[in-house]
């Protein structure tokens, strides 16, 4: 029989790209859970009419994959209560979950960190019934995304920025102040993963991404948001804030690849990170689409826009030497996909 893996949040950036490479690779059945508040209808990305199988569920691929429109906390009620539910409720025959990938979550760029940190807050009862669940259903593997949030403000400083290394986060010392209540919300994710690890022998991987993009990401982010402006030719071309700030940027194609790494080598709980180990800001950032769009635009900066942190970008020694992993796509190509895309967005008119 085909295995089956559980994923959350399936629909939103991550969980998509996710969800195509693991149909791309296996043979297994894939059920995808998401409430649609930031992701779209698999029609969107896999360009195929789903079918309806009733109570809010849809099938796709011939089957291979199973979508349940619903907030993943009312999910995980039900799966909890009866961990055969999803056969029970949907009339299938699924083995138990083997894999479990864990995206659901509050999430959005820094006016939804910054400007409604309440409802982030959120993430904390999502993880912590997440986690309560896979205690006691006892799955083969589980990826649970942490986030670079996590990782102390204080040393992503204009005065004191340094490259990240999974070291800087110890549960058994002075973990720092994170990133708003989502860095919190990560951060104790993490924490939940490693007890999960430790007291209920759970095989558990943390990944903490850093700014993580591509074609297909929501033009509420800013790589995206940037490269459609400059197809458009923006002038004056607007950042947010000096736009000296930098970022650890890494490709999703790259994300997806160190994510299945993860799940296959690692199991006690440790965090690793995902990205380039290079600091961008946003003024080059700015500087490479408008050199793709072959203009040059007088900067605009918007001082009274939220930033985050000033330097923000990732040791990845840890990640080469233990598990021999460097991302393959360089930020000039990556950034010359996603151009190439904002161009067809704004050619149909999007």
């Amino acid at each position: 029989m085909k295995k089956a893996h559980l994923i959350s949040g399936a629909c939103g950036f991550v969980g998509r790209n996710l969800v195509k490479r693991l149909l791309k690779v296996t043979n297994d059945v894939l059920f995808v859970v998401d409430d649609l508040s930031t992701g779209t209808m698999p029609e969107t990305w896999l360009f195929e009419e789903g079918q309806d199988l009733g109570n809010n569920l849809r099938s796709y691929q011939d089957g291979r994959l199973l979508f349940w429109k619903g907030d993943f906390r009312r999910f995980l009620t039900a799966i909890t209560d009866d961990h055969n539910h999803v056969n029970n409720a949907f009339g299938l025959d699924l083995p138990n979950f083997s894999d479990i990938y864990h995206f659901a979550a509050i999430v959005g760029g820094r006016a939804k960190i910054d400007g409604d940190p309440m409802m982030v807050a959120l993430d904390l009862s999502i993880d912590a019934e997440f986690f309560y669940w896979v205690c006691r259903y006892k799955p083969e593997r589980v990826i649970y995304p942490s986030s670079s949030a996590a990782y102390p403000i204080d040393k992503q400083s204009t005065d004191y920025a340094i490259a990240l290394s999974e070291n800087e986060i110890r549960f058994d010392a002075n973990l720092g102040q994170p990133d708003m209540t989502y860095g919190w919300s990560k951060l104790t994710g993490e924490y939940l993963a490693q007890i999960a690890a430790q007291y209920y022998n759970i095989s558990v991987a943390c990944i903490r991404p850093f700014s993580g993009y591509g074609e297909d990401q929501d033009l509420t982010y800013p790589i995206p948001a940037i490269a459609a402006r400059a197809a458009k030719k923006e002038d004056p071309f607007e950042v947010w804030g000096s736009g000296k700030q930098g970022r650890d940027f890494v490709h999703i194609d790259d994300c997806i690849d160190c994510i299945l790494m993860a799940i296959e080598n690692i199991s006690d709980g440790t965090a690793i990170n995902i990205g380039s180990g290079k600091l961008t800001s946003f003024l080059e950032i700015i500087e490479l689409f408008t050199e793709f769009a072959g203009y040059k635009p007088q900067i605009k900066p918007l001082l009274d826009k939220p930033v985050g942190v000033h330097s923000r970008y990732a040791n990845m020694d840890y990640v080469s030497e233990r598990f021999n992993w460097k991302p393959k796509i360089s930020l000039r190509e990556g950034m010359r996909r996603v151009y190439d895309a904002a161009v067809k967005r704004v050619e149909d008119g999007q």
